[in-house]
């Protein structure tokens, strides 16, 4: 065991209930929280994994609510994006009877009173028991997070008052209907939470399928892993460490009281211990006791249910089949109460198409679950999964095939258009997800566990408590109300005002001087030249665009290439004055990734994730200057294009050459629309190289001087050469504002630059360089660039695009050695003054820069 760390709050899991508990403490109760996650990717269910190159799978979250209420909006921050499913959105499908779920409770009961007319009365009647039973759970769930002396006090009291809460949903639904059909309608779907409606506290029936599904549901645009993702980000601005790959063995106790963990990171074999007087442990009840060592305090709890989940990759859309999105129920008979009768892969079936519901998604892909009980794989338990023999293989391909044949009756041609198939077993979630014997929900929702004082975020440990599903509900959002349950139990009682006022608004308003994050659709694509196309993003729900921008910005895209997108920049081409969409151009690199992907493999429909706007390359219309002198070579007219839209808008009356420059004419961009401008002092000047050559200083000599605005954009030995130009014809330095072109190659030769920089210097013994600055100095550790070493220490230098198209982060280096890329953003002078770009500037020794 190493020297110990210490943290004022530890975090063991970083599902959804672990994080929103990890943010809420460190937000408002300002303490030091370090999350362990004993998986490779943090998120819990939140994360995805692909397959053969192309296929994107959820692990643990297929739908959520529509009105993701409150705890989703603070998680996120506001920022997550929802795409609705159909209105009919789960379909149950019985021998001989269909029953399509409607969105609202309104139109669900509605329908029900149309197909049991007899029922009307028990109908409404029973609609009014599932609100006092939700209000009974929440009453329950809300004493557990107290001190053991109120939960003594108030259990009794919820019990007596919302004994509906703690009945069994067979009990209630047989109290309430006499037709077997309608008792299988609103039965059905308990496979949400995990537990068959003979076993299941009818209060979790109340508040999953029956409340927080009733408004509608929706599936995260970008996928579950967009919604980790922005959680993560979130967290990180909070100060919140979190370590993959680290498994808690122990939480250590003194004297009734949490003292630490002890922790293995399994990615090293290190093994160290964190001191704290603070756990919050999200892997589960049963795991939690397991590590303080006291299991057996919950064997009154009824054992939980696992799952298999077979993840198959399509060549069609299942749209083929007539599915348009909504969710599917196969129940084999009317009475599926005891649910765990039947042989694996004959019980009720839940399938689910995220790629219908994502439009953000490139490949066709299908989920389908069945619950079951996890001793399936006995005989297979504790066996590492490359020794496992023969036989749990014929498991798995005789479950893929049972399952596949269910879905071949229902949709005639669906295996045949199967591309990719993979079946997930107990065993898998209990070595992904470290479920105890794979339990896919956490604690069996059952009365037991209502009545139990175990089920909660508290225990019987001073400064241990539990987050998670296990301490509120089933699912991402119950997980998540269970990490703010136990934030409610580790605050201050000041901080909770603060942190409920909080949570209650939802996210907060979006600070429109910082860039937006999210999904753009691709509206509509357009070819400009052979080698140039426009396209059109607009917002994914009709209305106006989310952020706003100056003339000359650009957006970030990320492009979908391969398994991780890659990042591109792109120069809005549409004026600032249009609110309904934006508008890129795009120039097909030969090899290129990103301008190949936006050219051949993009479509319309399509949502792409978009940043913006970014960039200081920006003119405004109350600019003063007696000449706005705008160059372009090729696609750098993109941004300018945007400027020329402006000044027309704003009935701009001064004098604005445009000097562009082609090799061919057929290459020329923008004509019928900079011809339909009403600018009326545009001079407007086309230069084939091919013919004419460059644009050089006699080119400019009309229109450059001491009262000129530069705008140039193009490739970098144009730029180089044309500034050069411009300060001999007496344009101030600071009135010249460039913008560069930024290639993925680019980006790909300073990554391996700063790669090779970082071995060589730690062959060296080399463990970081100094950065005089003026008085003073900073480190930066070998292979980082002068600009990441600067923010790193809190040093102040401009800075706008961080990967050298803006030009905004000059600094002069006076001495030291280093490895560049200008960019075209310096003259031949400025360059042999010092003059380098702090984003791609790389040390390989100390150096002494100024401003």
């Amino acid at each position: 065991m190493v020297a110990d760390e210490e943290f004022d709050v530890v975090v063991i899991g970083s599902g959804m209930g672990g994080l929103a508990a990890a943010r809420a403490i460190a937000q408002f109760g300002g303490q030091k929280v370090l999350v362990l996650e004993q998986h490779y990717t943090l998120g819990g269910m939140t994360h995805e994994f692909s397959r053969a190159g192309r296929f994107q799978f959820g692990t643990g979250l297929h739908y959520i609510s529509a009105n993701a209420g409150p705890f989703l909006e603070f998680m996120t921050d506001g920022r997550v994006q929802l795409s609705p499913l159909p209105d009919d959105y789960d379909v149950l499908h019985f021998p001989g009877y269909d029953f399509a779920i409607p969105a609202t409770k309104e139109r669900f009961r509605a329908r029900l009173a149309e197909q049991f007319p007899a029922e009307t009365g028990a109908i409404d009647d029973f609609f009014k028991t599932t609100r006092r039973a939700m209000t009974g759970l929440a009453a329950r769930n809300v004493f557990a997070s107290f001190p053991a002396g109120v939960r003594k006090m108030g259990f009794p009291i919820v019990r007596s008052l919302y004994p509906s809460a703690y009945r069994s949903l067979r009990d209630q639904v047989t109290r309430s209907f006499r037709d077997p059909r309608l008792q299988a309608v609103l039965s059905a779907r308990w496979g949400l939470y995990g537990t068959p409606p003979a076993s299941s506290g009818f209060g979790y029936h109340a508040a999953v399928p029956l409340t927080f599904f009733m408004e509608g549901t929706a599936h995260p645009v970008g996928g579950p892993k967009e919604l980790g993702r922005i959680i993560l980000e979130i967290l990180d601005t909070y100060g919140v460490q979190m370590r993959p790959r680290q498994r808690v063995g122990e939480i250590l106790v003194e004297r009734g009281r949490v003292s630490g963990v002890d922790v293995e990171d399994t990615a090293t074999g290190r093994r160290y211990r964190v001191r704290t007087k603070t756990v919050v442990s999200a892997a589960g009840v049963r795991n939690t006791y397991a590590m303080i060592g006291k299991s057996e305090e919950l064997a009154g709890l009824p054992g939980e249910p696992s799952a298999v989940m077979l993840f198959l990759g399509m060549d069609r859309s299942p749209a083929a089949f007539g599915i348009r999105g909504e969710n599917h129920w196969f129940m084999p008979d009317l009475d599926d109460h005891e649910g765990f009768h039947r042989p694996p892969g004959e019980g009720t079936l839940y399938v689910s198409f995220a790629s219908l519901n994502n439009p953000a998604a490139r490949y066709h892909t299908v989920e389908a679950l069945e619950l079951v009980d996890p001793d399936v794989v006995d005989q297979w338990r504790g066996t590492p999964e490359e020794e496992r023999p023969e036989s749990y293989r014929k498991l798995k391909e005789e479950l893929t095939a049972r399952l596949i044949g269910r879905l071949e009756e229902r949709w005639p041609g669906f295996r045949d258009t199967i591309a990719f198939a993979e079946l997930a077993t107990p065993l898998s979630f209990e070595t992904f997800q470290h479920s105890v014997l794979g339990s896919f929900y956490g604690l069996a929702a059952t009365p037991e566990r209502l009545r139990s004082a175990r089920a909660g975020c508290r225990t019987p440990v001073k400064g241990l408590f539990v987050a998670g599903q296990d301490a509120w509900g089933s699912g991402v959002v119950g997980a998540l109300a269970g990490g703010l349950m136990a934030a409610n139990a580790v605050l201050k009682p000041r901080q909770l005002g603060t942190m409920w006022r909080t949570v209650r608004a939802g996210g907060p308003l979006r600070d429109p001087a910082k860039p937006w994050q999210g999904y753009l659709r691709v509206a509509a694509i357009e070819a400009l030249s052979p080698s140039v196309r426009r396209i059109r993003l607009e917002p994914l729900s009709p209305g106006p665009m989310p952020f706003s921008f100056a003339a000359g910005q650009y957006v970030k895209v990320d492009l979908p290439v391969a398994v991780e997108p890659i990042e591109r920049s792109y120069s809005i081409c549409s004026g600032p004055g249009e609110t309904g969409f934006v508008e890129i151009a795009v120039k097909h690199e030969p090899d290129g990734l990103g301008s190949g992907f936006l050219h051949e493999g993009v479509e319309v429909g399509e949502a792409l994730r978009v940043s913006g706007p970014h960039g200081e390359f920006t003119w405004a219309p109350d600019d003063v200057a007696e000449t706005l002198l705008l160059i372009a070579g090729g696609v750098g007219i993109t941004p300018l294009m945007s400027v020329l839209t402006a000044a027309a808008d704003a009935g701009h009356q001064g004098r604005i050459v445009l000097l562009a420059s082609y090799r061919t004419w057929d290459e020329a961009l923008f004509r019928p629309e900079i011809a339909a401008l009403r600018l009326p002092q545009l001079e407007v000047s086309i230069v084939l190289t091919g013919h004419q050559g460059r644009i050089g200083e006699d080119t400019l000599r009309p229109y450059a001087g001491p009262t000129t605005r530069v705008h140039l954009c193009g490739p970098a030995p144009m730029m180089q050469d044309l500034i050069g130009h411009l300060t001999a014809l007496g344009v101030p330095r600071e009135a010249i504002h460039t913008e560069a072109f930024v290639s993925g190659r680019s980006k790909e030769t300073r990554r391996e630059k700063a790669h090779a920089i970082a071995l060589a210097a730690a062959a060296a013994g080399i463990t970081s360089y100094s950065i005089g600055l003026e008085d003073s100095a900073f480190p930066c550790p070998p292979g980082d660039s002068v600009l990441v070493a600067a923010n790193a220490a809190d040093v102040d230098l401009p800075q706008s695009c961080g990967e050298g198209a803006c030009g905004t982060c000059r600094v002069r280096v006076l001495s030291g050695a280093y490895e560049t890329d200008p960019r075209g953003m310096f003259s031949a002078d400025e360059l042999a003054a010092g003059w380098r770009l702090a984003c791609q500037t790389l040390p390989t020794e100390d150096l002494v820069i100024a401003r």
